[in-house]
């Protein structure tokens, strides 16, 4: 109850801002496609930085945007927000036989796997075909092999991956030898895909181990341009080698 009470307020604002503000009464779904994009990267960098109030805020602005949707669909009469949620609750359910059926499951790599097939009684013709186009390289690799898992097509172990990796490496070099620039390029991004692929096996975000180490350069990076103020000096002027003792210096703090 305290839930809807919540949410019947933020439908309310939403409606009077959509009625009031010369901002809010001009945008579309198309103007707010970035403003939305943005406000999941926000999240996603809290999620990161374990930052729950970040988290909490973030969420809020998320919400805010489907309730948005949800209002410029229902003006456009082409869905209410009521059909929106219970569109979810009864995928869910649908989804979810284990928990509204008869369906016994023994895991959760078995739900995953019932998840994709039932996806395919709705009318998907892949088990690839729910990747977004749009979404970036690295998640989208990530959520390729999950998707090719539940169908069998996996590796067993890590190291058979790493063996992988370790192929890949090789053609990457045999192309780098060849000196043709799109050879060199696709077979780059074969070792970019079997090394996520070894991260999934180690049960990690390869996309978050990238941005934790983004972050940690940048950490890094500011406070080497720091020290070399210090000492009367910039960046730019220094050595390569005077550069590496002070990043060293750094990585030891």
């Amino acid at each position: 109850m305290q839930h809807s009470t919540a949410f019947e307020r933020l439908v309310t604002i939403m409606e009077e801002l959509r009625e009031k503000c010369p901002w809010d009464k001009k945008q579309t779904i198309q103007t707010l496609r970035q403003l939305t994009i943005e406000e999941t990267y926000e999240l996603t960098d809290a999620i990161t930085n374990n930052d729950w109030k970040g988290i909490k805020e973030e969420l809020g602005d998320v919400l805010l945007h489907i309730v948005f949707y949800a209002k410029i669909g229902a003006e456009q009469n082409k869905f209410t927000l009521d059909e929106v949620i219970n569109g979810v609750c009864e995928k869910l359910i649908f989804r979810h036989p284990h928990i509204y059926g008869d369906v016994v499951v023994k895991d959760e790599e078995e739900v995953k796997r019932n998840w994709e097939q039932l996806k395919l009684k709705e009318g998907k013709t892949s088990v690839l075909s729910g990747v977004p186009k749009s979404l970036p390289a690295t998640v989208k690799a990530m959520r390729l092999q999950e998707k090719a898992k539940q169908v069998g097509f996996e590796w067993e172990t890590k190291e058979q991956v790493w063996d992988k990796v370790e192929e890949e490496k090789a053609e990457l070099f045999e192309a780098i030898a060849s000196g043709n620039k799109e050879h060199m390029e696709d077979e780059l991004g074969d070792v970019f895909f079997s090394l996520i692929n070894f991260a999934r096996f180690l049960q990690l975000d390869a996309e978050n181990a990238l941005e934790r180490t983004n972050k940690k350069f940048i950490d890094r990076f500011t406070k080497m341009e720091k020290e070399a103020t210090s000492t009367g000096k910039q960046l730019q002027d220094m050595t390569l080698e005077e550069m590496d003792a002070i990043w060293n210096k750094i990585k030891k703090q």
